[in-house]
């Protein structure tokens, strides 16, 4: 059976998946490393700035790595680390002396796998022969909130049919998901990326384009806006609701996730009668009135519905950023998606901690939450800004004409 471009794509959802899973997996077991092992709270949040430090690295390193070897054999390299890692947590937490070492070896595994296939998955798909770039860029972007989704509900059903002392068996599973997609990846084409090779690539290099660091700024905020709301959602359910830890994460973290896939997949459908640029202006402007209501509703149901409008009006920024990158800074190459994807780590870092510190300072939540409305309005400033580059259009309904045509206007103003 010869495979296509259809199969490329589906192996990049299944990328993104795998993604949902070293991202969302660990953080429900944090809670029984603790209890089993008597590792201290403090040792495990630092397992989450390791996972972190380590992806921003991948940023760094994944263009030269891929221009040596490839896109083929990083992105399999990334499946066969992501499926150790995963793995691991089932054996090497008991037979090393110290078992948070274990724990903390298959998190950086992870780190590593995840961190590849967030700058590799992208311009993969953007590269595939397509109608509609956007859209499929929204689409593929969505499989990590049903990622997400999946990981959350299936695992707690696991733990409900087998109890917590089987939770070993739980990432052996879930690594058959980056295994099957290992194998895929040895078959199916990989198309040439736009811009990583001298006909192609922008002039003098991405740094020195004006519009790139505007789409940089824009991946910071665009990461921001959905992780600060995201990374709360379940302690809002909780204390706002009154209910336990199993069902505020099903009505916090979820809902958000399944708000945000919905608004990928419905991109992914219709999109390709949606200027990317209008997208990003109106959904920046249904954030912001999110993250109003979360943070100013006095009823805790409204505040959980603002969430949920939160990760629907995110569900673009992401995908949305890159497909723009890809029309405004054509010749980019895999440099341009790897700094996106870094872009989007900082923003992911920022957003939760501005809520973190602002929370401990004023000793609410909801106040914390309004102060990283910043980001959104920064993206809603920025998106303005562009619109009114983009002005003297004559067919705005056409993506492909504004697009070219806006990116001539700002390179010509650099």
């Amino acid at each position: 059976m010869k495979l296509t471009a259809k199969h490329t794509i589906y192996s990049c959802y299944l990328g993104y998946i795998t993604q949902a899973i070293v991202n969302n997996l660990p953080p429900l077991l944090f809670l029984t490393f603790h209890n089993q092992f008597g590792i201290s709270l403090e040792k495990i949040s630092l397992l989450i700035t390791v996972n972190f430090c380590i992806q921003i690295l991948i940023d760094f390193l994944a263009p030269g790595i891929i221009k040596k070897v490839g896109y083929r054999a990083v992105g399999i390299t990334s499946f066969i680390v992501t499926t150790l890692g995963l793995t691991g947590f089932a054996w090497l937490p008991f037979l090393l002396p110290n078992a948070y070492t274990g724990i903390l070896i298959c998190m950086a595994f992870n780190a590593v796998g995840g961190g590849i296939l967030e700058v590799i998955v992208s311009p993969i798909v953007e590269s595939c022969p397509s109608e509609n770039k956007e859209s499929a860029m929204s689409l593929l972007h969505s499989f990590y909130c049903w990622g997400h989704m999946g990981v959350v509900i299936l695992s707690t059903l696991f733990f409900v049919a087998t109890g917590i002392d089987s939770w070993r068996y739980l990432p052996a599973l879930w690594a058959l998901v980056p295994l099957f997609t290992c194998l895929m990846f040895i078959k199916i084409p990989i198309y040439s990326i736009e811009g990583d090779d001298e006909e192609t690539k922008i002039p003098g290099g991405i740094f020195k384009s004006g519009i790139f660091w505007v789409l940089f700024l824009l991946m910071i905020c665009a990461g921001a806006s959905e992780q600060a709301v995201s990374q709360w959602s379940s302690l809002f359910a909780e204390d706002g609701l009154g209910v336990s830890k199993t069902v505020g994460d099903l009505l916090g973290p979820c809902a958000f996730a399944f708000f945000m896939g919905l608004s990928r997949l419905l991109y992914g459908i219709k999109g390709d009668k949606l200027n990317i640029r209008h997208g990003l202006l109106g959904t920046s402007a249904l954030c912001i009135v999110g993250y109003l209501i979360t943070s100013l509703s006095p009823i805790p149901l409204l505040s959980l519905a603002g969430c949920a409008l939160c990760g629907f009006s995110v569900g673009l920024m992401w995908p949305g950023v890159f497909s723009l990158g890809a029309a405004l800074c054509r010749g980019g190459g895999t440099m341009m998606y790897a700094m996106f994807a870094l872009a989007g780590d900082v923003g992911c870092s920022a957003g939760p901690s501005v809520v973190g510190f602002v929370t401990d300072a004023a000793g609410s939540m909801k106040t914390g939450i309004l102060a990283a409305l910043i980001f959104p309005v920064i993206l809603f400033l920025i998106m303005l800004g562009l619109q009114k580059n983009s002005a003297k259009e004559k067919h705005p309904a056409d993506k492909k004409t504004a697009d070219t045509t806006a990116a001539r206007d700002l390179r010509s103003q650099e």
